[in-house]
């Protein structure tokens, strides 16, 4: 099977898990755009969805999907997203797409969160994808040099020759070659940095039930 009809399998997977007649929280990569495509199959069993960036709010407003403000919403039964790299414990790394603050916004209301993702994703020690950290951008120098001093090389993620912008208005600096011993600590640190908005470490809070796209079919992990 090729990497999107693994993707697919789990996004199909993943609809069992949307409550009838609620709010669904809706992530934001392209594992989260198969989902969107087969919640809007269901659109009318759905009372509306809570995005995690502007461009999942815009594909799921063009399947005529209603997308709320969370500051509108005062409970979600479940948040569906993908994650770039995810444990046996349900610990993550996200943030390929920039979009960690909100996702991590929008997973905090959910009472679940359902990981969706191909096998590949699954790792003994999360590191291997370059940590995300979303950074107010006057402090991205002085950030960066606080990640090289607790973590190892700090990198500014660029789009197009220049610094990629959040929807938030800020930058995102990737930390490579980290092999991650203790994902909730290192989440706990980094975000203690000042000018920090927050990484893309998903441990003190990680996914409640992973479902893991393989050859032999969707496996479903529960943390």
């Amino acid at each position: 099977m090729t990497q999107d009809e693994l993707k697919l399998a789990v996004a199909q997977a993943a609809i069992s898990y949307v409550v009838e007649g609620e709010i669904v929280g809706v992530g934001t990569g392209s594992t989260a755009n198969f989902f969107i495509d087969e919640l809007a199959k269901i659109k009318h069993k759905i009372k509306a969805a809570v995005a995690s960036s502007e461009a999942t709010a815009a594909r799921l407003r063009g399947h005529g999907i209603e997308v709320l403000d969370l500051n509108d919403v005062t409970s979600m039964p479940v948040y569906i997203d993908g994650a770039d790299e995810i444990t046996a414990s349900g610990a993550m790394i996200k943030g390929g797409g920039a979009a960690l603050t909100r996702e991590k916004i929008v997973a905090s209301v959910a009472k679940q969160f359902i990981c969706i993702a191909d096998g590949s994703k699954l790792v003994e020690k999360l590191g291997g994808f370059p940590l995300p950290v979303e950074v107010i951008p006057m402090a991205r120098e002085s950030v960066i040099r606080a990640l090289n001093d607790i973590a190892g090389d700090a990198r500014l993620r660029m789009k197009d020759g220049q610094a990629l912008i959040t929807d938030n208005g800020n930058v995102i600096v990737d930390v490579h070659g980290l092999q991650i011993e203790d994902p909730q600590e290192l989440e706990r640190k980094i975000n203690n940095i000042v000018g920090v908005v927050t990484v893309g470490l998903f441990a003190q809070q990680g996914a409640n039930v992973c479902l893991l796209g393989t050859p032999d079919g969707v496996k479903t992990l529960t943390f």
